[in-house]
């Protein structure tokens, strides 16, 4: 191809330029989320011929299904390319580990080749936005981003593209985070996405919003394969959903594995192989649900949690359930409102030393019990804002975890521009959360 794109494996998105130039969030292979996601579909030898030709790739951010070790140990020739994350983990992460690395000013086009140049932003929930120009074309790279203030750029630039417009983002049931939860009965709480509501009309919605003529489906091309998260299969979103009741006479749902050429403007799917029916067991991964806590990981936990400043006064407890057994991490008195994780030892104590809780989160193998009112939320929405975001995003990730830390990491994302929180009603709901910050 000699002016195009293919969109394969989870959000990865290959460009080319005479030939192979970037490639995003390379997850090629493997396993995510301590072995409980895999790829929907094998990468074929083609795709992955030309991952390893690309010169540059594009890490969104520090996921495991976006930034998978394994794929860019494969990749170690390349310049790594990242969003400017306040915090700089990723970058530094990457760097120690031998990378080139390069980070990319917000909103601030970067000349990869002579028909190629990308801009990127990051937002403050440690993701980002990548914006392609190729040939005169419009790639949206927003993986799961969401729109946290780049529409900003967006509908700066958007008139200047006469030609193709796409936009690669998360669309779907909406499995893609913590939905394991349980009533303190222990009855599963059925989250939304097993609703499975069509997804064409939320598809047809974004791209009406925001004048873009094709959408590419991005970031939820996985399934589970764990035994103890076999169940989440239920809310991933297949691919032919995504045009299930999308109803538009100006915008297109393209199929979630193509090879689009934008000299003929058109394109051929790639067929890739299923990994359907694929099962693993959590002790293949290191995981074994009667292993216990061990001395010294009740204070590595107390230790973890106490630096999260923002929890304080708004939680009482967090509660760890591991072989059977309590551990419970007081945070502050006088409150009833809590949660219970029940979660194996290994994946546990994995988490507390890499500072990557989420990834136990978006495993859907913890069962998550709430305690006490969580301000009247639904329990399968409630983690959101106080806890989920300042645990894993501002926190692990931005390394802001202090009230101090907090003010400096949002008054750096606000000075850019490129930051809103008037999209919807969660993003109301975290402006409100954040006012001690802003």
């Amino acid at each position: 191809m000699d002016l195009g794109f293919e969109t394969i494996g989870n959000a990865c998105l290959i460009f080319h330029d005479g030939g192979p130039v970037l490639a995003t969030d390379p997850w090629l292979f493997g396993s995510a989320y301590f072995g409980s996601w895999i790829l929907s579909h094998e990468v074929p030898e083609e795709q992955q011929a030309h991952v390893r030709n690309c010169r540059y790739l594009w890490i969104s951010h520090g996921h495991p299904d976006h930034l998978s070790l394994p794929s860019l140990d494969t990749l170690r020739d390349k310049e790594i390319l990242l969003p400017d994350h306040v915090g700089a983990r990723v970058a530094n992460d990457l760097r120690g580990l031998g990378f080139q690395v390069r980070v990319l000013q917000d909103g601030v086009w970067t000349q990869l080749s002579p028909r190629l140049r990308v801009a990127s932003i990051a937002n403050y929930n440690q993701d980002a936005v990548l914006i392609v120009d190729l040939d005169g074309h419009l790639i949206i790279d927003a993986n799961d981003a969401g729109d946290r203030g780049a529409r900003h750029f967006l509908m700066r630039e958007l008139p200047r593209f006469q030609k193709q417009t796409f936009l690669a983002c998360l669309l779907g049931y909406g499995d893609a985070d913590m939905i394991n939860f349980f009533d303190e009965q222990g009855r599963r709480i059925p989250p939304r996405a097993m609703q499975h509501l069509p997804v064409g009309p939320q598809v047809a919605e974004v791209l009406h919003a925001y004048g873009i003529k094709n959408y590419l489906p991005s970031s939820s091309q996985h399934r589970y394969q764990r035994t103890d998260s076999l169940w989440t299969n239920d809310c991933a979103t297949p691919e032919h959903e995504y045009t299930n009741g999308f109803r538009s006479d100006q915008a297109r749902c393209l199929p979630a594995f193509l090879a689009y050429d934008l000299l003929r403007d058109d394109y051929r799917c790639i067929r890739p192989k299923s990994n359907e029916g694929k099962v693993a067991k959590p002790e293949e991964f290191g995981d074994d649900w009667n292993e216990p806590l061990r001395d010294g990981d009740a204070a590595s936990l107390r230790s973890y949690f106490g630096r999260f400043e923002h929890l304080k006064g708004r939680f009482g407890h967090v509660t760890f359930r591991v072989a059977g057994k309590d551990c419970v991490i007081d945070i502050s008195s006088g409150i009833d409102r809590g949660v219970t994780f029940e979660v194996p030892r290994n994946s546990l104590m994995s988490a507390v030393e890499w500072s990557a809780f989420d990834d136990l989160l978006i495993g859907n193998f913890m069962r998550t019990t709430l305690h006490g009112d969580w301000w009247g939320k639904q329990s399968t929405d409630a983690l959101y804002p106080h806890f989920t975001p300042f645990v894993t995003k501002f926190g692990d990730n931005g390394n802001a975890r202090t009230k101090d830390e907090l003010r400096g990491y949002f008054a750096d994302y606000l000075r850019r521009g490129f930051t809103s929180f008037d999209l919807g009603p969660s993003d109301f709901d975290m402006r409100e959360a954040l006012r001690d910050y802003l």
